[in-house]
């Protein structure tokens, strides 16, 4: 059964109203139930033709259409969460018309960690794909998680890589949480939403619609402390991702490639207008200060044990290689590759292309 709140912030999204509006009346009634009770004749609308023609929110509520919502979000690992929630993310909360609520299908705890938004072309090249998952891995194993729009190409595979490193994900959908587009990513779908979160600000039952990608694109940066593009043309989704990332404040990290290939075009493009060029995942964390310090955290209760110390104090937050471990310690590559095996089954440690991350 859903509990009245999750109801209110349902009715608050869908009515009938623009959301700048709803977002006045949230400033003064941050609890939604008062909120759709408010007297919209008191707010201080700039002109007549944008004054509400009701008093309430209420009366600008389709019920028909908060029937399905409420029937989708009863079921488990469902919900709504609304912009006054405290587990609405606080980084999208920063951003300028952010939206007033967010359907989840998943873990929605995972909308509290830190995140880094990983976008491309639909039509990559072997080598970005091959990049793009190579980095969402070794950024998700520092405990970072991944965002992306769950298209086909170089956000499908940034999904994938965060999975196969036991990390973990974010699907922003661009439709209702009801539907899946692509189609063809109804498996990987199904798996974030098992592993991970899928995310819309859309309700139940929206279509796809171009208009709506622009908005999703919007939420993947908000999200996010940085924006990765890996691939993407000179008019491109990813380019405008890219561009509400810069205008939110947030770092913007671009991929290079060939010269001759059309989708190495838009990341020259943000590098030329002052973006971080990035070859690896490594070099990510470097930039951004080494491990997710939440993540860090998170597992600093975890006290290693006696036998790891000496090898663990030689491995830092961000990549460190077995011979950089070596010098460190005094130990030899045999006897530290035989540790290693072991520290890493007992998540004290993560692999990556360059090395080892420390974990506790």
């Amino acid at each position: 059964m859903l509990d009245e709140k999750s109801r209110a912030w349902i009715k608050l999204a869908r009515a009938k109203i623009p959301d700048a509006l709803k977002r006045s009346v949230l400033e003064r009634c941050p609890d939604p139930r008062e909120a759709l009770r408010f007297d919209l004749e008191s707010l201080d609308t700039r002109s007549q033709r944008s004054r509400p023609l009701n008093r309430n929110l209420l009366a600008l509520v389709d019920q028909q259409d908060i029937a399905q919502d409420v029937d989708w979000c009863s079921l488990p690992q469902r919900s709504v969460i609304g912009l006054t929630d405290h587990l609405f993310p606080s980084q999208l909360k920063e951003v300028s018309c952010p939206p007033i609520a967010i359907f989840c299908e998943g873990n929605q705890k995972l909308l509290s960690q830190q995140m880094i938004a990983m976008v491309g072309s639909r039509k990559p090249t072997p080598g970005g794909l091959k990049i793009a998952e190579e980095m969402a891995a070794v950024v998700s194993s520092a405990g970072f998680t991944v965002v992306s729009g769950l298209a086909i190409g170089i956000d499908t595979v940034a999904h994938v890589g965060a999975l196969s490193a036991s990390g973990s994900t974010i699907g922003v959908c661009a439709t209702g949480l009801d539907r899946v587009y692509p189609r063809q990513n109804t498996e990987l779908a199904r798996d974030i939403a098992d592993k991970g979160v899928l995310i819309s600000e859309f309700p139940v039952g929206t279509p796809v619609r171009k208009h709506n990608f622009p908005r999703r694109n919007r939420m993947i940066s908000g999200l996010a402390v940085a924006t990765v593009v890996v691939e993407a043309a000179i008019r491109s989704g990813s380019l405008i991702t890219a561009g509400f990332a810069a205008d939110q404040g947030r770092e913007v990290f671009a991929v290079p490639g060939s010269v001759y290939s059309p989708v190495s075009r838009g990341p020259h493009h943000l590098i030329r207008d002052g973006a971080c060029l990035v070859e690896s995942g490594d070099q990510i964390l470097e930039a951004l200060g080494g491990f997710n310090s939440n993540f860090s955290n998170q597992n600093q209760h975890q006290k290693p044990p006696q036998w790891s110390i000496k090898i663990l104090s030689a491995i830092d937050f961000i990549p460190t290689s077995i011979d950089q471990i070596a010098e460190r310690s005094g130990l030899t590559i045999s006897e530290i590759c035989a540790m290693l095996i072991r520290m890493e089954c007992e998540k004290l440690i993560a692999t990556c292309s360059a090395g080892y991350i420390r974990l506790v």
